[in-house]
């Protein structure tokens, strides 16, 4: 739902609300029901098994059979292996750089939930208590003022010169000046995020002011979570060198076999 489009009152009523905000025993049911305000964390693989994994590339296939004849031939003509530590090293250093990169994403992901706040403030029946942020629920009254971290996305209802820089969301590094009015569509068939000047996000900072917001979506139902989810859910895409490099080596995986093959023939 859209609570950008409607006016305090009827934002409050679209998630079973009130000024005084919910009852105990409503936020109990409601965090039993939904799970907490936090985002999902994503699987890790082991680090073995991501390092093990870079082994399979053609390439690297290629430089370990190359790196084991030649530490055969270098045992029994009682050579040097300086060729095959070289070979191993490269391996090595191509499958450490393969796991660095892979690791990013879920560094993201942790970076995001840093962002969030540990506690906050909320009205329960009428009164000021400060909850866990994990615990906010769907039609908390949450109070914010100047330093509070926004603990999930809500709809303004009171603003006292709010402003909250959202750039972590937007990009735009100039604090938003936060009003309860409603907002209109025109032409259009959503508000960008960034122009939604009565509504709060995860990740965003109060810098000036105070205000009070009711919560309309908690974890991974915020915009925060929304981008949380497609950092997760991103596939590994290859940049054209690395396709080129792929190509290169299946050319060089069957030009050696068949040199092989032509030598075994030969010698025979």
């Amino acid at each position: 739902m859209q609570q950008y489009l409607l006016d305090t009152q009827s934002a409050l009523a679209s998630v079973s609300s009130n000024e005084n905000g919910l009852t105990n025993a409503e936020a109990q049911k409601r965090l039993c029901d939904n799970g907490p305000n936090k985002l999902a964390e994503g699987k890790k693989t082991p680090l073995i098994v991501r390092f093990l994994e870079q082994m399979k590339d053609p390439m690297i296939l290629i430089l370990l059979a190359a790196a084991l004849v030649s530490g055969i031939t270098a045992a029994i003509e009682g050579e040097s292996f300086e060729d095959v530590i070289i070979i191993l090293t490269v391996v090595i250093i191509n499958a450490v750089l393969g796991v660095v990169q892979e690791s990013k994403a879920e560094k993201a992901i942790e970076a995001l939930q840093k962002m969030s706040a540990a506690t906050c403030r909320v009205l329960r029946e009428g009164q000021i208590l400060r909850v866990k942020t994990e615990e906010l629920v769907v039609g908390d009254v949450v109070l914010l003022e100047a330093g509070d971290a926004v603990p999930a996305d809500g709809r303004v209802l009171e603003s006292a010169s709010l402003q909250i820089e959202e750039a972590a969301l937007t990009g735009e590094s100039v604090p938003v000046s936060k009003v309860i009015d409603i907002l209109h569509l025109g032409e259009a068939k959503e508000i960008s995020l960034g122009d939604r000047k009565n509504m709060v996000y995860m990740g965003s900072t109060v810098v000036y002011g105070r205000g009070k917001a009711v919560i309309t979506a908690p974890g991974m139902q915020t915009e925060m979570g929304k981008i949380a989810d497609a950092i997760s859910k991103a596939e590994d895409s290859q940049t054209p060198l690395q396709i080129k490099l792929s190509q290169l080596s299946k050319i060089l995986t069957w030009l050696v076999l068949g040199i092989c093959v032509v030598i075994f023939g030969v010698n025979i």
